[in-house]
C-alpha cells in the first residue's frame, strides 16, 4: 500500500506523467549537473540501476532506446491488443503497459534464457518470444520493424550475459564476442544485416504518438483490474494537478516554457517537504519530466495556435472523461461502505444480545448465510462458466459455418465469373486464332504473377533463413561460453573441495597426534577422544560436496576406501580424505605430450602390428591410457596364445559347451566365490549383473582348460579385472589362461602354493638386502610380512592397492612378468619404511600391513621407486633363487610327509594292540 500511496501522489511539477521516461534516459550518456542544453533547460532522472543522470530538453537519437508499441495477442479470446513495452536494463527484462502513461505494468518477459522467432505464413510483423515459461506472441508495424525488435533483443540479451558473467567474477572466454553496434561479424553473407531503426516506431517518437487502441473495448486488461484501476487513478491525479486548475478558456502559450524555467529545472523536494528524493512519486515526476518537456515543446512548436471554440470543446471533453473516473470512483467506494456498513450492523446484533446463546445463535445464523451465499456463488459461476463455453463453442461453430459458406460463395462467384468471360472470348472468337493467343497470353500472365509470387516466397524464406541462423549463431556463441564458464567453476569447486579436504585431513592428523601424546591430563585426553570419535562418526557422504565427483572411476571402483578394521578408523578417515583431495585435483590424469607420444606410437594400428620394444615397454612402465589399454593388453594375449588359437580357433566355445553339458563335474566353489568378487565394484555388486554371468562361464572354461588347477580361489578376481578391462568374455578367458600358465610358475596355484611359498622367500631375501633397517625392525617385532604379501603375488595386488595405480602395475605385468610384482612390493615398503618404523606394537604392525597399499596416493612415486630405486633386479636372479628355494621347499615337504607317514604308521600299531588287549581282556571275563 505504500508504494501505491507513493505513486498516486502527483509530482510536484506542472508536466504530463509518462511511465516511458525509463527507456528514454536509461541509456543516455550521465552528465555533469552544471551542463545544461541550448535552452536553459537541465533535467534529473534516476536510473534503473541507481545512478542518476541528466536528461536534456533535446531528444537523444532513438537508436539508443529499446521501448515502443506492440501488439500482444492473449486474453481467452486470442486477441491482438495494443501495448506499450519497455526493455529493463538492470534485470534483462521486457515491460509491457497498456499505454505510456501508466506507471504500474501489466506484466514482464524474461529475456535472460528466452529464444526469438517468427512464423513465415503469419500475419506482417509477427514474431514469437520464447521463455521456459510460456510463448509471447508479438507483432510489430511492419516487417522492419519486427526485424529491428528481434535484432535488438539479441544483442540486449547477450550484451546483458556478459555483464552479469563479469560480475559474477567469471571468466568469460575472448572469442565470438558479440559487439551491441553492428560490426562485420553480424554482417556476413550467411546472417541478415543489421536493420535501422524505424522512424517513429520505437523510443522517444513512439512515446508521443496516440495510442493505437486506446478506445477499443478489447485494448483492457481483464487480468489485471487492480493495476487498471490504479494507472486511471494515476493518470486522473495528474491531470488534475496540471489542468484542472485552469480555466477551461486557458490557453497555452508557447513561450511559457521559456518564461519560467526554475519551476520545471527543481525536482529535489524542499527540506519541509514529506517526500525524500528516492520515493518512487519523486522518481517518475523526474522521468516524466525529462521526457515529456521536450516532446510537449516540439508539439507546441508544430501546431497551430486553436481556436477558442475548439479548445473548449476539447476542455469540455476533458472534463467529461474526468467525470466519468469520478463516477467509477465513487461506485467502488459506495461499495466499500456498504461492506462496511453490514459488517458495522452485525456487530452492532452481536454486540446488542443479551445472552452467549443469542450472540452463538447470531454467528451460527451468519455462518449458514455465508454457506449458503458461498455456495450459491459457485452454482452461479458454475452456471456462468457452462454458458461461456456453450457460447463459445456456438459462436465458433457459427464462425467456422460462416467462413465456409463466404469460401463456398466466393468459389461460386470466381467460377461463374470464368464461365461467362470464357462463354464471351467463344463466342467472339468463333474458334479464331486470335481466341487460342489471347488464352495463351492469360495462362502466361498467370505463370507470370505465378512466378513472382514464388520469388516473393523464396526471398521470404530466406530472410528467415538468414535470422534463424544468426539466432542459433547468438544461441551457440553464448552455450560455449556457459559451458567455458561451468567448466572453470568446476575447476574452482574442486579446488575448494580438495583444500577443504586436506584441512581436515590435517585437522584429524592432529587430533591423532594430541590422541597419542602422553603430556595432556585426564580431562584433556578425555576431551579429545570425544572430539575424535565425533570426527570419525562424521560420514562424508552426508557433507554438502562443492563439487559433484563420482563416487566409482571409470572401471566401477568405489574410490573412497571401505577400512574393516575397527582400531584404524581415525586413520581411515584421514587417508579418505587424502584419496578425495587427491582425486578432486586429477594429480593423475595423462598430461598432453603423453597423450601425444601414446597417440603417435598406438594410434591407428592393429593389435597385430604392434610390436614388443624398448618405447613400448617404457610406455607401459608410465601406465595406458585407458583409450589404449584393451587394444594394447590384446597384443600381449594374442602374442602367448598365438599357437594354440591357431590350433583350437573355437576352443572357449567348446569349453562353455563342456561345462553346459556336465555342470556335476564343474567346481562348485566357483558358485560360492562368484558373491565375494570385487564388492567394490559396482559392475558386480548386483547379483543379477552381466558380468557376474561372463565371469562364472570364464572360470568355468579355465577348469576344464586346466583340470591340474581347476579352481583355486583368487583366480575369480583375476578373471574380473580381465573383464573390466577387455569386456570380451573369451579375450577374458585368454587372459587367464596367459597369468596362470604362461607368465606365472606352473606350480603357482596348486593346492600347497609351493611356486607362491618360494616366491614369499625370495621377497624377504631381496627385503634383506635393499631394505635391511626394516627387515630388521619386522624381524625384532616377530612379524611375518608374507601374511600379507602372499595374496598381493596369488591376486596381484587386485583390492590391494588403488585401481589408479593397479592397472600401472597389470600394463607392466602383461609385457614383463611376475618380476614387476617384486618390484611394486618392495616399492611399497620402501614407500612407506619410515612410518612403518615408527610403530613398535607387532599387532598394530600386522593390522597396517593389511591396510597400508590403499592408501598410496602418489602412483608416479611408487613407480619411480619400483623401477629405479630397485634397480639391479634380474629376472635370472629371480630364477635362481627361487629355484633354490624350491628346492629346501621340496626337501621340507618330503620329510614332513615322511614323518606323516611315520606317525601314521605308529598310531595304526597303536590301534591293534589296543583292539588285542580289549579282546584278550573279554576272553578272560568269558
Amino acid at each position: 500500500m505504500e508504494s501505491e500511496r507513493s505513486s498516486s501522489t502527483p509530482p510536484p511539477v506542472d508536466v504530463h506523467v509518462s511511465p516511458a521516461d525509463e527507456c528514454v534516459g536509461s541509456e543516455e550518456t550521465h552528465q555533469s549537473d552544471g551542463d545544461q542544453d541550448k535552452n536553459g533547460i537541465q533535467m534529473h532522472t534516476a536510473l534503473p540501476d541507481g545512478t542518476s543522470a541528466t536528461l536534456r530538453g533535446t531528444p537523444t537519437p532513438s537508436s539508443t532506446k529499446l521501448c515502443g508499441y506492440l501488439h500482444k495477442q492473449g486474453g481467452p479470446l486470442k486477441a491482438w491488443k495494443s501495448r506499450w513495452f519497455v526493455y529493463e536494463e538492470k534485470s534483462c527484462q521486457l515491460f509491457y503497459y497498456r499505454m505510456a502513461q501508466d506507471i504500474n505494468p501489466l506484466g514482464k518477459v524474461d529475456l535472460f534464457c528466452a529464444t526469438f522467432s517468427y512464423p513465415l505464413q503469419g500475419e506482417e510483423g509477427t514474431f514469437h518470444i520464447q521463455t521456459p515459461e510460456r510463448t509471447f506472441i508479438l507483432k510489430a508495424a511492419n516487417r522492419d520493424a519486427r526485424m529491428y525488435w528481434l535484432q535488438q533483443l539479441q544483442l540486449k540479451r547477450t550484451l546483458y550475459r556478459e555483464q552479469h558473467a563479469e560480475h559474477l567474477s567469471i571468466p568469460s572466454p575472448d572469442n565470438h564476442k558479440l559487439e551491441s553496434t553492428p560490426s562485420a561479424n553480424n554482417s556476413r553473407a550467411d546472417f541478415l544485416p543489421m536493420v535501422k531503426t524505424p522512424s517513429g516506431l520505437v523510443g522517444e517518437e513512439a512515446a508521443s504518438l496516440p495510442t493505437p487502441g486506446l478506445n477499443s473495448p478489447l485494448n483492457m486488461s481483464i487480468k489485471h483490474p487492480l493495476i487498471e484501476l490504479q494507472n486511471k487513478m494515476y493518470s486522473y491525479c495528474n491531470r488534475h494537478s496540471q489542468e484542472i486548475r485552469q480555466s477551461v478558456f486557458h490557453i497555452g502559450d508557447p513561450t511559457d516554457t521559456q518564461k519560467t524555467p526554475s519551476s520545471k529545472t527543481s525536482t529535489v523536494p524542499a527540506p519541509g517537504s514529506s517526500q525524500s528524493p528516492e520515493s518512487p512519486a519523486n522518481i517518475r515526476s523526474e522521468h516524466d519530466l525529462s521526457t515529456i518537456s521536450p516532446i510537449r515543446k516540439n508539439t507546441k512548436e508544430k501546431s497551430k495556435p486553436l481556436e477558442l471554440k475548439d479548445t473548449s470543446r476539447l476542455q469540455h471533453e476533458k472534463l467529461a472523461e474526468e467525470v466519468n473516473a469520478q463516477k467509477e470512483l465513487v461506485s467502488l467506494l459506495h461499495k466499500v461502505l456498504e461492506a462496511a456498513q453490514l459488517e458495522k450492523r452485525t456487530c452492532a446484533q452481536f454486540l446488542a444480545a443479551e445472552g452467549e446463546q443469542e450472540r452463538l445463535e447470531l454467528l451460527r445464523h451468519g455462518e449458514r448465510r455465508a454457506a449458503k451465499l458461498r455456495e450459491h456463488l459457485e452454482n452461479l459461476q458454475q452456471e456462468n462458466e457452462n454458458l461461456r463455453r456453450d457460447l463459445n463453442e456456438r459462436d465458433a461453430n457459427i464462425a467456422e459455418l460462416q467462413e465456409t459458406v463466404q469460401l463456398l460463395l466466393q468459389k461460386n462467384q470466381a467460377k461463374q465469373e470464368v464461365i461467362l468471360k470464357l462463354s464471351e472470348k467463344l463466342a467472339v472468337c468463333g474458334g479464331d486464332k486470335q481466341c487460342t493467343n489471347a488464352l495463351q497470353s492469360e495462362a502466361v500472365k498467370q505463370l507470370t504473377i505465378e512466378n513472382e509470387n514464388l520469388k516473393d516466397d523464396l526471398k521470404a524464406y530466406k530472410t528467415q533463413n538468414q535470422y534463424l541462423n544468426s539466432e542459433i549463431y547468438h544461441l551457440t556463441t553464448l552455450w560455449r561460453k556457459s559451458s567455458k564458464q561451468e567448466q572453470s567453476l568446476i575447476v574452482k569447486c574442486a579446488v575448494l573441495e580438495a583444500n577443504s579436504c586436506q584441512m581436515e585431513s590435517r585437522y584429524l592428523g592432529i587430533l591423532q597426534k594430541l590422541q597419542e601424546s602422553k603430556e595432556l591430563n585426564p580431562e584433556q585426553r578425555e576431551g579429545v577422544k570425544k572430539v575424535v570419535k565425533d570426527a570419525v562418526r562424521a560420514d562424508l557422504s552426508t557433507a554438502i560436496k562443492l563439487n559433484s565427483i563420482r563416487d566409482y572411476d571409470e572401471y566401477g571402483f568405489k574410490i573412497a576406501m571401505d577400512y574393516r578394521v575397527e582400531d584404524l578408523t581415525l586413520f581411515a578417515k584421514i587417508q579418505d580424505l587424502e584419496i578425495r583431495s587427491q582425486n578432486l585435483l586429477n594429480q593423475e590424469e595423462c598430461d598432453g605430450p603423453f597423450l601425444a607420444h601414446c597417440a603417435r606410437l598406438l594410434f591407428g594400428r592393429p593389435e597385430g602390428e604392434l610390436s614388443s620394444s624398448t618405447e613400448l615397454k617404457n610406455l607401459l612402465r608410465t601406465g595406458l591410457p585407458r583409450e589404449y589399454r584393451a587394444r594394447v593388453w590384446r597384443f600381449m594375449i594374442q602374442t602367448r596364445t598365438k599357437s594354440l588359437k591357431e590350433r583350437h580357433p573355437d576352443r572357449y566355445k567348446e569349453l562353455c559347451e563342456k561345462s553346459r553339458t556336465s555342470p556335476h563335474l564343474v567346481p562348485r566353489q566357483i558358485q560360492l566365490d562368484l558373491d565375494r568378487t570385487l564388492t567394490s565394484n559396482q559392475y558386480f555388486s548386483p547379483p543379477s549383473s552381466t558380468l557376474i554371468q561372463k565371469l562364472e562361464r570364464v572360470l568355468q572354461a579355465f577348469s576344464w582348460q586346466n583340470p591340474t588347477i581347476g579352481y583355486v580361489q583368487g583366480l575369480n578376481r583375476l578373471a574380473a579385472i580381465a573383464l573390466l578391462v577387455l569386456q570380451d568374455e573369451e579375450d577374458a578367458f585368454w587372459c587367464l589362461v596367459v597369468i596362470v600358465d604362461h607368465i606365472m610358475p606352473h606350480n603357482y596355484y596348486t593346492k600347497d602354493l609351493v611356486g607362491c611359498q618360494a616366491d614369499q622367500r625370495v621377497l624377504k631375501d631381496l627385503m634383506s638386502e635393499k631394505l635391511p633397517r626394516l627387515t630388521a625392525h619386522l624381524e625384532a617385532l616377530k612379524v611375518d610380512v608374507s601374511l600379507s604379501t602372499v595374496e598381493w603375488f596369488l591376486v596381484l595386488f587386485v583390492e590391494s592397492l588403488p585401481t589408479r595405480i593397479l592397472f600401472k602395475v597389470w600394463d607392466a605385468f602383461l609385457y614383463e612378468g611376475i618380476k614387476v610384482i617384486f618390484r611394486y612390493a618392495l616399492a611399497l615398503f620402501k614407500y612407506k619404511e619410515e612410518i612403518i618404523l615408527k610403530i613398535n606394537d607387532s599387532a598394530e604392525m600386522f593390522q597396517y600391513l593389511r591396510v597400508f597399499p590403499s592408501t598410496i596416493l602418489d602412483g608416479r612415486k611408487l613407480t619411480s621407486i619400483a623401477f629405479n630405486d630397485m634397480n639391479p633386479l634380474p629376472m635370472k636372479l629371480l630364477k635362481n633363487r627361487r629355484a633354490t628355494h624350491l628346492e629346501r621347499l621340496h626337501a621340507e615337504i618330503k620329510e614332513l610327509e615322511n614323518l606323516r607317514k611315520a606317525y601314521n604308521a605308529e598310531h595304526v600299531q597303536c590301534k591293534g594292540k589296543e583292539l588285542d588287549t580289549l579282546a584278550s581282556e573279554d576272553e578272560e571275563e568269558l
